[in-house]
């Protein structure tokens, strides 16, 4: 049974998505995608599948969380895009923790189902200094 509910808030579908990706559970994760999903993160680095992002971000850090400052969720004529805003954390491929990192993640929902992810923090700049 998917976990993604078209009925609930576009904006509450994206906090079960990140909070399950958190969790890395990727068979949970894989149900809110829709065919032909795409993920870009910095760097325009893009994937279409959470495998892909996961091998990727081994060489960035050891874990990585999300605290969230707010959702914003403006309607598209099938759904909506949601805008999701916070501060990063985590630890670092030094072993080193990190905290109050700046992202911006952006989701075209439809259907109860992302489209595409769009990613933007501020990681390179801040693990880059010191």
């Amino acid at each position: 049974m998917s976990e993604a509910n078209p009925a609930q808030s576009a904006s509450d579908t994206v906090k079960k998505f990140l909070n399950t990706m958190e969790a890395r559970n990727l068979d949970g994760a894989r149900e809110y995608l829709a065919p032909g999903f795409t993920m870009t993160f910095p760097g325009d680095a893009v994937f279409s599948t959470l495998e892909e992002l996961i091998g990727w971000s081994k060489d960035r850090y050891q874990s990585v969380g999300k605290t969230y400052e707010r959702f914003d969720e403006c309607p598209t004529d099938g759904g909506a895009i949601v805008y999701c805003y916070g501060w990063l954390h985590g630890v670092g491929l030094d072993g080193k923790p990190f905290e109050k990192i700046r992202f911006i993640d952006r989701f075209t929902v439809e259907g109860g189902k992302f489209l595409d992810q769009k990613v933007w923090n501020d990681m390179a700049e801040v693990r880059g200094k010191g």
